[in-house]
């Protein structure tokens, strides 16, 4: 791992509207270079407790660092497809990581010595694009697949339930909904959003409780607000709409995002939206958003009182990479200081392998990444290309 020394600078392209003094300024701790190849970063995901990141790459493999020094500790290979997601899942077994593939499995792997543990497949010719673990019980494992929502007893890794009436293109996102286990989110191509009580005997008719449209295919879905009854949307056409899942009720429809963030600040157009990040502590909501030669930007969503306005950057990351930034992994709350993360603000991996390690240590900053110093205030202690969609 190669560390980045670079001369600081005046932030000359932050937004001219807003002062400068007023921020407080990162930069670019390290950077990673994943592979040797074109492969991608596709998505970065902790475990429990912050001691491993695990990082799936375009070449089929899973590799896991120290979140704090970057230090590499080894892979998980053995999928044959594009992994589609990644998570430490289960809270009782910390040291497993789980991985969905197009290759029809979701695998369990044992990140102390890298061997795959368990795998379960949902048939041939089958993809899944999405898992989720959870239930009222938490014995639940749930898998999109291409129009299907399957459901295991994660125990003895028994089907359960296939749901295959819901959604007739294929199934992208499934979340058991926070504070709501027994609750199922489900979202597709189709447009749909569908919200399932998987109490019982599951089944599309008596436990679908309602279904959003959308109106176009849907990339990714979370949760936020009160009791996290409100979801968020982003679509493949780079949409973004906020809902109240609990009566289906649209509460912004934000066709023109990428336009509205681009406005919001001078570092170039913003190319597509990669994520939404939610804090509790002030209730809120940010959409992420990059341009081609690899810039973020953390942009506040303001859904109160109806404005559902995108405003002016608290967070910029530039200068880490020469590609599209696939996924971005914040070391804390954003609210809520950096104590744990040792002065690593957090990670961002892309579309050029590499992996950037964003420092909110004021002895690595670099040309103009900055956070909002109202943050720390508030807080209670180049290559271009076309976007690839994958699920």
């Amino acid at each position: 791992m190669e560390s980045i020394d670079m001369d600081v600078e005046e932030p000359v392209n932050a937004d001219s509207s807003v002062d400068s003094s007023s921020f407080k300024r990162f930069g670019l701790k390290n950077a990673i270079q994943t592979n040797f190849g074109d492969d991608y970063v596709f998505h970065i995901a902790p475990n429990g407790d912050w001691t491993q990141m695990a990082v799936s790459l375009s070449s089929n493999v899973v590799k896991l660092y120290s979140p704090v020094t970057g230090q590499y500790y080894g892979e998980c290979r053995g999928h044959i497809g594009t992994i589609n997601q990644i998570s430490f899942a289960v809270p009782s077994t910390p040291h497993v990581l789980h991985s969905c593939s197009s290759d029809g499995t979701i695998r369990s792997w044992d990140v102390r010595n890298f061997q795959q543990v368990s795998s379960i497949s949902a048939g041939p010719s089958q993809e899944i694009f999405s898992f989720a673990y959870g239930g009222s019980s938490m014995n639940l494992l749930a898998a999109g697949c291409k129009s299907q929502i399957l459901f295991w007893d994660w125990r003895n890794r028994k089907q359960v339930a296939c749901l295959e009436d819901s959604h007739v293109e294929d199934v992208t996102q499934v979340h058991f909904i926070p504070g709501h286990q027994a609750k199922l989110a489900s979202a597709s191509v189709d447009g749909l959003v569908c919200i399932f009580d998987t109490n019982g005997d599951i089944d599309d008719d008596e436990h679908m409780d309602s279904v959003i449209n959308v109106g176009t295919s849907v990339g990714k879905i979370g949760f936020f607000g009160e009791k996290y009854r409100k979801l968020w949307c982003l679509t493949h056409i780079e949409t973004l709409s906020l809902w109240d899942w609990t009566d289906g009720r649209n509460e912004a429809d934000i066709t023109d995002a990428r336009t509205l963030a681009s406005n919001s600040w001078t570092m170039g157009h913003v190319d597509y939206l990669v994520d939404c990040h939610y804090s509790s502590e002030g209730d809120r909501l940010w959409v992420l958003g990059g341009t081609n030669d690899g810039t973020v930007g953390y942009f506040p969503v303001d859904h109160h009182k109806g404005k559902n306005a995108i405003e002016s950057p608290d967070v910029v990351l530039e200068g880490g990479h020469i590609g599209i930034v696939r996924s971005v992994l914040p070391m804390t709350n954003i609210l809520g200081g950096f104590s744990r993360s040792q002065g690593v603000f957090g990670w961002t991996g892309g579309e050029d392998g590499r992996l950037c390690c964003w420092s909110s240590d004021d002895s690595c900053e670099t040309n103009r990444s900055w956070i909002s110093s109202t943050l720390v205030i508030k807080s209670p202690g180049g290559r271009r290309k076309h976007r690839h969609h994958p699920y």
